[in-house]
């Protein structure tokens, strides 16, 4: 009996223990159940700004960087007035290096008697020319001032330029000092008539031209062609026009030609040092294109590839054997 209630008693406290227990870890006063906030783990999409205000953005932006190009560029820029027994004419040019080295166009300088260079800060010098080639209508002057006073515009590399890239033409059109115009990049490897007369009465041809819609009028003439990276790629020397003005100078008209600067990286060095540039030539004149109708009345297998209309005696062409064909 004794041991009976001894275990009563036990079950009894062991029944309180547990009972004291669950109400302390269950009480709803002493514990709150926590709860899970499910959070997105994607970031809201933000709002696309508009076509409008993409393109205003974008204007902007083009906008800031012609101004910074034409702020860095013009400085090196120049204005070339020349002094001729036939009288006189503007011209444009850039500074290329610290030594006072100017690059513009052959057709620029020749003949000149005498060129006054005026910088875009007003200073005016004399300049003088070291050499000069009519293939590539490019001529070097050289001014004597202190390498301070000289801002060299960098050169680019036109291998990399592209039809459609926009360009960048600074110059003194018309006497405009400073003028700016912009434009695309129209045309690469165009082929014209170079200022230098072959044996035969011919011209040589020049190649590798850039063809650009930028604005270019007379005056222009040995002014930088840049990128948008400030870099120049090309010297403008000549337009296509059918229009003249009242002054019997030729009208832009959207058809605008540079030497690319590759050719002049060339052909600087050689006048700096020596005053010409000798190129490789091989003595024929050619047709401009072989049409269809030329294929067929000259019985050409194809349309493509060079019709030799003429061999220049003792040139390297006529030493090679090679004969020119009838005249269609």
């Amino acid at each position: 009996m004794r041991l009976s209630v001894w275990k009563l008693i036990t079950f009894i406290v062991v029944l309180s223990i547990t009972s004291f227990a669950c109400s302390i870890f269950s009480s709803p006063e002493t514990v709150s159940t926590p709860t899970l906030a499910i959070q997105p783990t994607l970031s809201p999409v933000p709002e696309e700004p508009s076509f409008v205000q993409n393109q205003e953005v974008n204007y902007i932006n083009q906008q800031d960087t012609l101004i910074s190009i034409y702020e860095q560029a013009n400085p090196g820029v120049v204005s070339i007035r020349v002094l001729s027994q036939e009288g006189g004419g503007l011209g444009s040019g850039f500074v290329i290096d610290k030594e006072g080295h100017i690059i513009t166009n052959y057709h620029v300088v020749r003949g000149a008697d005498d060129l006054e260079i005026a910088f875009s800060n007003g200073y005016k010098t004399r300049g003088q020319v070291l050499g000069t080639d009519s293939d590539s209508d490019i001529a070097v002057i050289k001014v004597d001032l202190p390498s301070d006073q000289l801002n060299p515009l960098p050169l680019g590399d036109s291998n990399q330029i592209k039809v459609g890239q926009i360009v960048v033409a600074i110059g003194n059109p018309l006497g405009y000092d400073g003028t700016m115009t912009t434009g695309v990049i129209s045309s690469l490897g165009r082929t014209l008539e170079s200022l230098h007369e072959a044996p035969g009465g011919n011209f040589f041809t020049a190649g590798d031209i850039i063809q650009t819609d930028a604005a270019i009028n007379p005056g222009n003439s040995g002014g930088p062609l840049l990128n948008l990276n400030g870099d120049v790629i090309g010297v403008n020397f000549a337009i296509q026009s059918n229009s003249i003005d009242l002054s019997g100078n030729p009208i832009n008209s959207g058809i605008g030609f540079a030497v690319s600067i590759n050719i002049v990286k060339r052909v600087v060095p050689e006048l700096i040092e020596t005053g010409s540039y000798d190129y490789p030539y091989m003595g024929i004149s050619s047709l401009p294109e072989v049409t269809i109708y030329t294929q067929e009345v000259l019985g050409l297998p194809q349309t493509s590839g060079v019709y030799v209309l003429e061999v220049t005696a003792g040139s390297p062409a006529d030493e090679a054997g090679i004969k020119a064909g009838e005249s269609p």
